[in-house]
């Protein structure tokens, strides 16, 4: 047996389990903020978020700080993007318009902070403990 044949066998029989321990559907607890897509809609630029819950416990409220920049990288508007309530384990999508604004002078956004974050009544860090951002789009998403 060759050594390449040797190693194709190792990697067929071995490869199965690395797919499955990457792709068990666990998750890193925390919030979670995907930028899914902007539109162009009477004079604003819409973004549209696809945020989650994995902390174990239902948000009441989340508020983020938001950073819009232009696309050279110049601050533009500093805006609070309330995404209400987020119940544990249930995706929630989210729209926020950013008036006076054309979706292709954005440049990016920047999650700078949460404003507030309410769990049963009370003010809570779990909204920033463990926030992940992600964009489905080419618009940058920081944080």
């Amino acid at each position: 047996m060759s050594v390449f044949t040797r190693a194709l066998a190792f990697a067929l029989l071995f490869t199965p389990g690395l797919v499955l321990a990457q792709s068990d559907g666990t998750t890193k607890p925390g919030v979670s903020l995907e930028l899914n897509a902007v539109q162009d809609v009477e004079g604003a630029c819409r973004f549209t978020f696809v945020a989650g819950n994995s902390t174990s416990t239902s948000i009441d409220k989340a508020v983020f700080e938001t950073v819009i920049f232009d696309t050279e990288g110049a601050v533009v508007r500093l805006s609070l993007f309330d995404f209400r309530a987020l119940p544990e384990g249930r995706p929630r999508v989210r729209q926020f318009d950013v008036p006076g604004m054309a979706c292709d002078l954005i440049g990016q956004a920047l999650i700078n902070g949460t404003n507030s974050c309410i769990v049963n009544g009370a003010e809570s860090g779990v909204c920033g403990d463990g926030l992940t951002l992600t964009s489905r789009i080419t618009m940058k998403l920081l944080g």
